[in-house]
């Protein structure tokens, strides 16, 4: 049992590159695997339409490059994204291809990204081979503004963003198109605090800067809490919009929230696994994002990292010892349509800090009402 050559494989990082229609993703893509140190990467194309073209530009094609049926990455086709990674995976371990280090995804600009986080999440084979390493989203500098105006698909593919990289820079030749790039950021700002902003034109969308997004350095195997939950920057976020004066309701990313929950008490494993599946069970589909470190009351040496999209929560996993001094547990979520206050008083009900009018933790999972999974 100890013969380590029967332990499974390193699972192996896989990058989500999203963005809408004429971003930039094909030519960020092709930029990307000219780079010698991403040679070894497998890549799986998205197609919208009858024919796919997209496949045609991108230079590194070969066998180890899968183009999926035409349509939108979504529930209709996530059969095709399984089927694709499973047939790279058949292909690398039998040796009809060389062995990939890396797979990136490109989704075509209509997609929803969140059923390709479900499949890597919750499919029980590939969740063992593969790992989300990061969601790269690509932002055209120019159109950006009316995009996220017009498209809430856009919204989404930035407000989950772990990096956000802004093409076409080099075009902003007026003053108008320099104002419009002001307003963009502004509106980023609020929309994905918590992502890494890099400039295309400008040389910094380098695999070096856009990859590696995810909990665990590796090369050292050091899990990096501060710099996947980019929690601190969220929270400045929250503190820079106090007080300033209403946005529109009615605007797209208007309606989305980044926020934290965080306490330095442990939290007892019952109350959590009940939190979750609450907030779930009410706002799943409003849920963007989640991610988290906790401190569990049973064994707080050892934290708990959480990570969830809507309602798929990946299976936790556990740290062997704090990566820093840093002890508290936090939670980061990506939210539309739900006020932070109402999550953080249902986690303080959960941690017997109920406020005057709000229920406690016993009358959430006494109440006949409350979900079968949380009635003690």
């Amino acid at each position: 049992m100890n013969d380590p050559t029967r332990r499974p494989p390193e699972p192996i990082p896989v990058t989500l590159l999203t963005g809408f229609l004429g971003a930039g993703k094909t030519t960020l893509l092709n930029r990307l695997l000219a780079d010698p140190g991403l040679k070894d990467t497998a890549v799986l194309i998205n197609e919208f339409g009858e024919i796919g073209l997209d496949h045609l530009l991108v230079q590194h094609f070969d066998d180890a490059t899968v183009l999926l049926a035409s349509g939108c990455l979504c529930c209709t086709v996530r059969g095709d994204l399984v089927e694709g990674l499973e047939h790279l995976l058949r292909r690398m371990d039998n040796g009809v291809i060389p062995p990939f280090r890396r797979v990136m995804i490109e989704t075509t600009g209509l997609a929803d990204p969140a059923p390709i986080l479900h499949v890597l999440m919750m499919h029980p084979y590939l969740v063992m081979r593969f790992r989300l390493d990061g969601v790269v989203t690509v932002i055209d500098a120019v159109n950006g503004l009316a995009t996220l105006d017009a498209h809430p698909e856009a919204v989404k593919q930035a407000a989950i963003a772990d990096r956000l990289i802004l093409t076409k820079t080099d075009l902003l030749d007026t003053p108008e198109r320099q104002a419009g790039f002001a307003a963009l950021n502004a509106r980023l700002d609020r929309l994905a605090p918590g992502a890494i902003r890099l400039d295309a034109a400008k040389g910094e969308a380098t695999p070096a800067a856009l990859l590696e997004a995810g909990l665990y350095d590796p090369s050292s195997k050091i899990p990096d809490v501060a710099g996947w939950l980019r929690d601190e920057a969220i929270e400045a976020a929250e503190a820079a919009q106090r007080g300033q004066s209403a946005h529109d309701a009615n605007r797209h990313d208007d309606r989305i929230r980044a926020f934290t929950v965080a306490t330095e008490a442990a939290v007892p494993a019952a109350a959590l696994d009940m939190f979750l599946e609450l907030v779930r069970g009410m706002h799943g589909d409003k849920l963007l994002r989640l991610k988290g470190i906790v401190a569990l009351a049973e064994d707080p040496a050892r934290p708990v990292v959480l990570h969830g999209v809507q309602q798929v929560l990946h299976p936790p996993s556990q740290l062997p010892d704090w990566p820093d001094d840093d002890r508290r547990t936090r939670l980061v979520m990506i939210v539309r349509d739900v006020e932070p206050a109402v999550i953080r008083r249902l986690f303080d009900a959960f941690m017997g800090l109920p406020a005057p009018d709000q229920p406690d933790g016993k009358a959430l999972t006494d109440n006949p009402l409350a979900p079968a999974t949380m009635r003690r």
